[in-house]
């Protein structure tokens, strides 16, 4: 029996049908491939960073301990972040990280915080202050004690958040050409030394000036000053002072000094959370290893220098001197107390938080080390 002309073009829609529904499959196979794609690129896109650092190239342990950050973020996110590392040598400001972060030129610096007390008076507490806190107790501080909380209230105003950077542990006092034997002799004494120390060693006398760390030994080398400090054993050999300047002192300025990174709020905002999460660990990372391999190359150099650098003449600053830094810098802080407002709200957390610190530190590691 013939189909009627009605069958056919039955026949004919329905096959016209099929291939509609076939070709429908395709295009929402392709659509869904194509947006899985899309979200797959966008999920993996590389974001690029950029850190500005105050240290020369290749500085030992603060150079390297930025580059040890940017390397493990770079592999904690598969390579979803990827931070390139700029020196003092590339951008030219050693010194003027403050306003690279806060302009958003870079998303991050490394550096350390008093030196932008020209800026705000209220940066420099959370580097080091004289006679104050040491690393241990500086931590606690800053994570347990409010210090993370009064850093926001200082740097946010400025679209910047501030994290621990690492510790150089107890400085040295500095090298110096000449004995240090009376306040007298520090009186015109032209000196390199940043922070608050800087104020109380101009109080008793001496002409203070910054420099950034590339320039000392140059500095030093051709009498633009008498003395410096920089870090201590760990680094200072391999600067050379000593070659210059034989009298090294002994402690009194930055009992625990402190670094810092610097994120630029609004590029951090941008960042998936987990982005956000392995930022912020690799810098509690990277503060973790700077300071204590800050301790051990500390050791390791205090041991050579005793061994190999007769020339080097360690030396305590005499009662009559320490005396004098120790009644200028309570003046100075009763000074900046009196200002009131955050200022005198971050001397008061620090001077509070030492008092009962301290009390354990004596109790404990002092009283062991007494032993």
């Amino acid at each position: 029996m013939k189909n009627s002309p009605s069958d056919k073009r039955g026949t004919h829609f329905l096959k016209v049908g099929i291939t509609v529904k076939k070709a429908i499959i395709s295009l929402c196979v392709v659509f869904f491939t194509a947006t899985t794609s899309i979200a797959a690129v966008a999920e993996d896109k590389v974001i690029k960073w950029r850190l500005a650092e105050t240290w020369p190239a290749g500085l030992p342990i603060y150079s390297e301990g930025s580059h040890e950050f940017a390397e493990k973020v770079k592999e904690m996110s598969n390579g979803r972040l990827i931070i390139s590392i700029d020196s003092a040598n590339k951008h030219k400001a050693p010194l003027g990280i403050f306003d690279l972060v806060r302009s958003g030129q870079y998303e991050m610096g490394h550096s350390a915080s008093y030196y932008w007390k020209g800026k705000d008076i209220n940066t420099l507490f959370f580097t080091t202050m004289p006679f104050g806190m040491i690393t241990a107790e500086r931590f606690a501080w800053y994570y347990y004690g409010g210090g993370a909380e009064l850093a926001k209230k200082v740097y946010g105003k400025y679209g910047i958040t501030q994290y621990p950077g690492g510790n150089g542990g107890n400085q040295m006092g500095g090298w110096f050409k000449k004995e240090i034997n009376s306040i007298d002799d520090i009186k015109g004494l032209k000196m390199r030394i940043p922070g608050f120390a800087g104020e109380v060693m101009a109080k008793v006398g001496a002409a203070v000036v910054n420099i950034p760390p590339g320039e000392l030994y140059t500095a030093l080398e051709r009498n633009t000053i008498d003395a410096l400090e920089w870090v201590g054993p760990a680094m200072d050999l391999r600067m050379g002072f000593h070659k210059i300047a034989p009298y090294y002192y002994t402690s009194w300025h930055e009992p625990g000094s402190g670094l810092q990174y610097m994120v630029n709020d609004k590029a951090f905002a941008k960042l998936p959370d987990d982005l956000k999460g392995i930022v912020k660990s690799a810098m509690m990372s990277s503060a973790f290893s700077i300071s204590n391999r800050m301790t051990h190359e500390h050791s390791e150099n205090w041991d050579k220098i005793q061994k190999e650098y007769p020339n080097i003449e360690v030396k305590t600053f005499p009662p009559e001197v320490m005396s004098a830094l120790r009644a200028a810098n309570s003046e100075l802080i009763g000074e900046l107390e009196d200002q009131g407002g955050l200022t005198a709200e971050i001397i008061q957390s620090q001077r509070e938080y030492l008092r009962k610190v301290r009390t354990w530190t004596n109790i404990s590691d002092k009283a062991y080390l007494n032993n």
